[in-house]
């Protein structure tokens, strides 16, 4: 039996000195990295959760958690082989992935080819064109606007189960 699932994914991180940016797997030169337990990849943390909400397999923080200091500093593109890995065995596939990167600087569209190509990479070569990701600003307003962090929201569409 086939069903289709859509997921829902979101994640914040605060900016901190001394820390590289991480998006999407990509390191982006900034002057402030974002603050977390692992690399603190908020695009791929996001990501990470829509495909897990539409999995049922839980979330993030369920299956990395940062208690574990196995997962200390680990690159967050990582563990989006790691739910790859978790997908194929349970018979599900993406149809696609979308998000919104939400913060005003640095801006995300000089870095959208190859953080694609990173994402789609730990997504065992899922075609590039099904993976969605877009700069967003908040005009000022808000954390992100204050530029204090970045947000982000994804979605994923899976098929689960064999034809």
């Amino acid at each position: 039996m086939n069903s289709i699932r859509i997921g829902i994914g979101y994640d914040v991180h605060p900016f901190e000195r001394g820390r590289d940016l991480i998006l999407g797997g990509l390191r982006i030169d900034y002057t402030y990295g974002l603050g977390g337990h692992s690399d603190a990849d908020v695009l791929v943390h996001a990501i990470i959760d829509a495909i897990c909400g539409a999995a049922g397999f839980g979330d993030i923080g369920k299956l990395f958690p940062d208690t574990n200091d196995m997962y200390k500093n680990i690159r967050s593109i990582i563990l989006l082989q790691k739910v790859c890995t978790m997908l194929k065995d349970s018979a599900a596939e993406i149809i696609n992935i979308d998000s919104v990167v939400i913060c005003e600087k640095p801006k995300i569209l000089p870095y959208v080819d190859e953080m694609k190509k990173m994402i789609s990479e730990a997504l065992d070569n899922l075609p590039v064109d099904r993976i969605g990701i877009k700069g967003k600003t908040t005009e000022g307003l808000g954390f992100t606007g204050r530029s204090e962090g970045i947000a982000v929201q994804a979605v994923a569409l899976l098929r689960i189960g064999t034809e």
